[in-house]
């Protein structure tokens, strides 16, 4: 991924995080309350957003620090949102409970996105 694709990746994100928090808190409360399933729901919501805010970080800091390890931890954050928040969505809504056992994947892009960060920088002169 590219500066550009990565700080709009963040800004849709992001955005969508808003709007999918908002529908939630409001059109899917009872249901969400009633299957129990709203504490799961507001979980992906919150990683969701994290990590579009790390993906906007990211972008700004690609200006900074230029290293291909930047571009992977961009890819994984983006797979991390899609797998890890994704599957707990459609969890919730559809109630199709072996998605949980994809829901580590994404969260295993996010850590990696987080150490391919971290190896990055630490590569920068």
């Amino acid at each position: 991924m590219n500066q550009k694709a990565i700080l709009i990746a963040g800004s849709f994100f992001g955005a969508l995080s808003v709007m999918i928090g908002a529908f939630g808190a409001h059109a899917l409360r009872n249901l969400l309350t009633q299957t129990n399933r709203l504490e799961t729901f507001e979980t992906a919501v919150k990683y969701q957003f994290y990590h579009a805010l790390a993906l906007l970080l990211l972008g700004v800091l690609m200006y900074h620090v230029n290293h291909p390890a930047m571009r992977w931890a961009g890819l994984c954050f983006v797979g991390g949102i899609l797998i890890f928040s994704g599957s707990l969505y459609i969890l919730c809504l559809s109630g199709i409970t072996w998605l949980g056992a994809i829901t580590p994947i994404g969260g295993t892009l996010m850590i990696a996105g987080w150490l391919c960060l971290l190896y990055a920088i630490a590569k920068q002169h």
